[in-house]
């Protein structure tokens, strides 16, 4: 996961620090320890390593900010270089830069599972068959999101989720297809999608 050279710096301290006295510092430990003057510097990169997966904290108790271990993947390294940004309008000056990304980056610590899409009934969305969507397991979804909905608990489909009184409308993204309607107690969401992975070869 692209974290900053001062987020490298509190993680290192944070993990130098706690193996050499058996207990996390404290935010005051932390500003004196890398020259920051304000603790509120310090809440912001603890908050945003947080964020990232890659610190956890007990609310309840002191020097309770853990140093989570790398996720890792058993087939190789999981990372890949994010060197810049590329234009897809007028070209931009191209800069190299040393970030790399992963699906970590994407996923966070939401509970997330993939599918293969069969059909185009969203290619409207630019989502088509043989692509692969990350979705966000949850039973909730706000109108419009794309979700994995299960009608009658056996036919699965994904569509946008849009609420009309008792039923719900599972609109494709398809000028060619009609939406599904279906009694809203007859159908229960599995997801929402998060994004895609397409592959060109």
């Amino acid at each position: 996961m692209a974290i900053t050279r001062r987020q490298k710096e509190v993680i290192d301290f944070l993990s130098s620090f706690t193996q050499k006295n058996g207990y996390s510092p404290s935010y005051e430990e932390i500003a004196s320890g890398l020259g920051l003057a304000s603790l509120a510097t310090v809440h912001k990169h603890i908050t945003n390593l947080q964020n990232k997966g890659l610190l956890q904290r007990a609310h309840n108790r002191s020097r309770s900010i853990d140093v989570l271990p790398a996720r890792t993947s058993k087939k190789g390294a999981d990372r890949l270089p994010l060197l810049g940004r590329i234009a897809a309008g007028r070209p931009v000056e191209a800069i190299e830069s040393a970030e790399s990304i992963s699906l970590g980056d994407i996923i966070g610590n939401r509970e997330v599972f993939a599918l293969e899409v069969r059909g185009d009934s969203m290619r409207d969305e630019h989502i088509v068959s043989g692509d692969y969507v990350l979705v966000e397991r949850t039973r909730t979804a706000r109108e419009g999101e794309i979700i994995v909905a299960l009608i009658d608990g056996s036919d699965a489909t994904l569509k946008r989720f849009y609420r009309e009184g008792a039923m719900i409308r599972l609109q494709p993204s398809n000028a060619t297809m009609d939406p599904i309607y279906a009694p809203a107690a007859s159908v229960t969401i599995q997801g929402k999608v998060l994004g895609m992975l397409r592959k060109y070869a």
